[in-house]
Formats: structure tokens, sequence, C-alpha cells
């Protein structure tokens, strides 16, 4: 199966997306967040470097709940910047 490329505006709501949970996290740790996501700590540290930008949606919703984040916070802060 060949992935198709990714547009540059997804690579940018990856990097917002990680950017956001980064600043979420705050003091905690990768693999305390991870855990209580559901998810491996190696996982959380692909999307929070952009490595992963298009994570499946129960994996945002898991890391939402995890952070205390809205799921409406984090689609206001990695949708696409108006042009």
């Amino acid at each position: 199966m060949v992935r198709t490329p990714l547009t540059p505006e997804e690579r940018e709501r990856g990097e917002r997306l990680g950017r956001l949970l980064r600043e979420a996290r705050g003091p905690r740790s990768m693999n305390e967040v991870a855990t209580v996501a559901g998810l491996s700590a190696e996982t959380l540290r692909k999307i929070e470097t952009g490595r992963a930008p298009t994570p499946a949606f129960f994996t945002v919703a898991a890391l939402a709940e995890a952070l205390g984040l809205s799921l409406d916070e984090v689609l206001a802060r990695c949708s696409p910047l108006p042009a």
C-alpha cells in the first residue's frame, strides 16, 4: 500500500498539535501522559515531534482527555490558519 504524501498544511497542523500537546503536558513526563492515555511513550513522542502528524482521531481524543483539553480546544488550536 502506497501512502499519499502529506500536504504542507497537514504537516503544519501536525506541528501545531505537537506544540499544543507539549504545552499541555507541562512538567509531566511523556510516560505518565502516555500511560493515562493508553498509548506508548514512543507514540506520544512521534506526535509531539511531528513525526506522526496525522494521528487517529481516537488517539487525539485519548490524549486530550489525559491532558484536560477539550476536543474543541484541540480543533481551534490545530486547524489551518486563515489565509
